[in-house]
């Protein structure tokens, strides 16, 4: 890539910057407001217990959304996530009950599980650049397949995981302190692994040359092409990110249930696509952060939380989660109508 080129991108990134502090902080508000009013309307939101939940049920949806985005901003998608988590909850599982060696180890089930995650993405990638297959159709087909493949081997059965020293870590929780209701409430070990997920991607997004590479692609394909980007390689990064951050959440499934299914996290593809659009995310691509997906899906999950302690409808949910999306998406038009 050219210096001029370069610079122009770096003065875009200095005015996106700031758009995307702004942002950041109004969901922060959005978060902080919604946590306030469903601590008035129940008596239960606001304790330990729930709190901790709260966060292990988002810390999942969390990392899903940040490896989506990074397809999303390079004008892509992938809508096999949840069925990557589902199928990698059921491999590791059947490593860890299989007395093979290494590869029934803690350590070797989840090294092979992450692996495998890795190829599932180089898969994705080379299907959109080398088969020239669209994004939508190569991961939705791979969404289908990973679920059918799992039932087969494992004949539609659930695998049991008995590994304490394996199950044990969605349990932890580390740095505790006195809560308000006068009980004593530690951060979730789950949502620390969201923040050893985000924190080197978002390095990777917003100190790199690859970050601003993958930005660019989604803007404009063309434009990256005759600057000297080399586009296969940052797409074929975003499908790997995506599929990598899905095999973690598959493998922290496996230890929060104690058991592997192929058919888990059923429709969280959708979940981490509203999640990375309400933290503004653009479905067009060329915008996004690694923050903004963090608090959109503990901003979703808050609401799915609260719903439940309200006795509201479920099906509310899955109304308002779509009406969000349309919200979001509708403003980002406009946004890229007055560009």
């Amino acid at each position: 890539m050219t210096d001029q080129s370069i610079q122009t991108i770096s003065q875009s990134e200095r005015r996106s910057h700031r758009l995307n502090v702004l942002l950041g902080l109004t969901l922060l508000v959005l978060l902080l407001v919604l946590w306030l009013a469903l601590s008035f309307a129940t008596t239960t939101f606001w304790t330990s217990n729930n709190m901790s939940n709260l966060l292990r049920q988002g810390a999942m949806i969390a990392i899903l959304a940040i490896g989506e985005t990074f397809t999303i901003i390079t004008g892509g998608i992938d809508l096999s996530v949840g069925a990557i988590a589902g199928f990698i909850s059921m491999t590791v599982a059947l490593l860890l009950a299989n007395h093979l060696g290494f590869a029934s180890s803690v350590a070797g089930a989840v090294a092979i599980s992450l692996a495998i995650g890795v190829l599932i993405g180089v898969f994705h990638a080379f299907g959109v650049t080398q088969m020239g297959l669209p994004p939508f159709i190569m991961t939705l087909a791979t969404m289908y397949a990973l679920r059918g493949i799992g039932f087969l081997i494992t004949n539609g059965a659930t695998i049991s995981v008995d590994n304490d020293a394996f199950t044990g870590f969605s349990r932890a929780s580390f740095l505790g302190f006195p809560w308000t209701d006068g009980t004593w409430f530690a951060m979730p070990a789950l949502f620390w692994m969201v923040l050893l997920v985000a924190a080197p991607l978002y390095i990777l997004l917003t100190k790199y040359p690859w970050g601003r590479y993958l930005l660019v692609i989604g803007s404009n394909k063309e434009a990256a092409l005759l600057s000297g980007v080399n586009v296969t390689a940052m797409i074929y990064l975003a499908y790997i990110i995506s599929a990598f951050c899905a095999a973690i959440v598959g493998i922290l499934l496996a230890m929060r249930i104690g058991i592997g299914n192929p058919g888990q996290a059923d429709g969280w593809e959708l979940q981490a696509i509203a999640s990375s659009v309400i933290g503004g995310t653009s479905l067009f691509g060329g915008v996004g952060t690694v923050p903004g997906p963090l608090i959109g899906s503990f901003i979703l999950t808050t609401f799915n939380n609260g719903a439940n302690l309200l006795n509201l409808n479920p099906f509310w949910q899955r109304i308002v989660t779509g009406a969000l999306i349309i919200i979001v998406v509708y403003f980002d038009t406009l946004r890229r109508r007055k560009r």
